[in-house]
């Protein structure tokens, strides 16, 4: 088969691989039609995440149809069509049964394995462990397009954005940092009930998506733009924001977050950040906040394929530029160069 192969720092290939095979009883095996690009693979590019080794797949997103299923496979039946999910668990450990599936024991702690430990997504075939727990039926209506958002991208900013940052009716909510992760805690929180959603970045066609999405308000990042203060002048009270969701994962980003909540106010962490930031606790120790960091576990699948369906939300939406698998060189030189392409999320289909 042909497949996106990591050849060490800023180097891969589509290339000609060994087609997958089951391995385990619980193994499936899935040809994949969609798969997407995420941020996280630019990283490994970069030779950021060293547990990714030459050879790898790349990839954790995407649709597919199941082909072949171990003996152990329970709900995976060949021919469903279904979501892979970026997170990988046993169910059985404690972590994967308190919730906590992105540190699945069995798995060594870590539920993130495609295109990590082992081989990913961005192939025409891709095997799948613990397949009955971490494939996913796609519902009727909701398109490939759509269900492969659901893999990562539309999870990781409901859960670590909008529900660890506890949005409730009335909130008013700044997400710092307009990018496919933050459109989605975006596209997330006011249907979890936040009254104004403020949109900070500082690139105008993010923003500009960002109000089709559901922010009711930009702050538009530059030269001599206090950021904090905008977000507390457009607070109820200008005492600062309820929720502060950071998207972008540097320490000016989470700087400003912490600096725009109030008193009792929550600073959800979703960005990845690769170096330390300050945390001002001689300042902050008094004010009651509350601060969350996480990898995402992938477990609101079924309820967002719900919002999917009911036509409440449209993860869609994000997709701004479309490829064959073989065009999927094209696909990372897009998505590598976002701001200048206008590019949100590229989807990689097979023909």
């Amino acid at each position: 088969m042909k497949a996106l192969v990591y050849h060490g720092p800023g180097q891969k290939a589509w290339e000609d691989v060994a087609d997958p095979v089951i391995a385990d009883p619980t193994d499936a095996i899935v040809r994949m039609d969609t798969t997407t690009i995420c941020g996280t693979d630019l990283h490994i590019l970069k030779g950021d995440v060293p547990a990714v080794t030459p050879g790898r797949i790349l990839g954790h997103e995407g649709v597919g149809v199941v082909v072949e299923v171990g003996p152990d496979c329970r709900k995976a039946k060949v021919g469903d069509r279904v979501i892979v999910s970026c997170i990988s668990k046993c169910m059985h450990c404690d972590f994967c049964t308190a919730g906590l599936t992105s540190h699945c024991r069995t798995l060594g702690g870590i539920g993130w394995i495609f295109g990590h430990l082992i081989d990913g997504t961005q192939a025409e075939y891709v095997r799948v462990p613990f397949a009955d727990n971490g494939l996913i039926p796609l519902p009727g209506g909701v398109t490939a397009e759509q269900g492969a958002m659901v893999s990562d991208i539309l999870p990781t900013g409901y859960e670590i954005g909008v529900l660890y940052g506890s949005v409730k009716p009335g909130d008013t909510v700044a997400v710092v940092g307009a990018g496919p992760v933050g459109l989605a805690a975006i596209m997330t929180a006011g249907p979890a009930g936040a009254t104004k959603v403020v949109a900070v970045d500082g690139n105008e066609y993010r923003l500009e998506q960002a109000a089709k999405l559901g922010a009711t308000d930009p702050v538009t990042v530059g030269e001599g733009v206090d950021v904090a203060a905008e977000l507390k002048r457009l607070s109820r009270d200008g005492l600062g924001v309820d929720v502060a969701i950071e998207a972008v994962g540097i320490p000016a980003t989470f700087r400003s977050a912490l600096d725009s909540i109030r008193p009792g106010g929550r600073v959800a962490n979703v960005g990845v950040h690769g170096k330390p930031v300050e945390f001002p606790i001689d300042r902050d120790w008094i004010n009651n906040i509350t601060i969350t960091t996480g990898l995402v576990n992938a477990t609101t699948a079924p309820e967002l394929l719900g919002k999917i369906s009911a036509g409440e939300i449209d993860p869609g939406k994000f997709v701004t530029h479309r490829f064959g698998f073989g065009e999927i060189l094209e696909a990372y030189d897009t998505f590598a160069n976002a701001a200048t392409e206008h590019a949100l999320k590229v989807v990689i289909a097979g023909q």
